[in-house]
């Protein structure tokens, strides 16, 4: 499978995920997925100035991202499929019959309605069944916010 790392990161491609993860995993694309950024030019620009030339860099929508996963899981390349919430990755997981096995939470940050569950994940009620959907979908979901971090499973995310 060469989308090494399916991230859910509200910061979205920032250094953590270009540096942190990009260069260790040997990326050689990144799938931002979200509907708003697709349709801003200005916005891909920025997230593309963010990214070393010879990392390709893709913008989908979650109805295109649904078409085109199972290409980019066929690809002989490596790659990271990122969206900006919950919601957009459980669509994704949802509509690919079982392709993503693993979902890393990266950043999610305080907003009202949210509680803290790492210093770098807070959730509302919401994502919080989000994730468990996500689980019980065969979902491995844990999170980890840099590949040295340490690695959290979803049951001690949440308590």
């Amino acid at each position: 499978m060469s989308v090494e790392l399916f991230r859910v990161d509200d910061r979205l491609i920032h250094g953590q995920v270009v540096v942190g993860w990009g260069q260790p995993l040997g990326i050689a694309f990144i799938v931002l997925v979200d509907d708003e950024v697709r349709g801003s030019d200005w916005e891909q620009e920025l997230y593309r100035m963010g990214v070393s030339p010879e990392v390709e860099v893709v913008f989908a929508s979650v109805a295109e991202a649904l078409g085109a996963l199972p290409g980019w899981q066929a690809s002989e390349r490596r790659g990271i499929v990122l969206t900006g919430d919950i919601a957009g990755m459980l669509q994704l997981a949802r509509g690919t019959n079982g392709a993503v096995k693993k979902v890393n939470i990266g950043g999610i940050h305080y907003r009202e309605g949210r509680r803290e569950h790492l210093r770098y994940v807070y959730l509302s009620d919401e994502e919080v069944q989000s994730l468990r959907s996500l689980a019980d979908a065969g979902v491995e979901v844990s999170a980890q916010d840099v590949p040295t971090g340490t690695r959290v499973g979803l049951e001690e995310l949440l308590r």
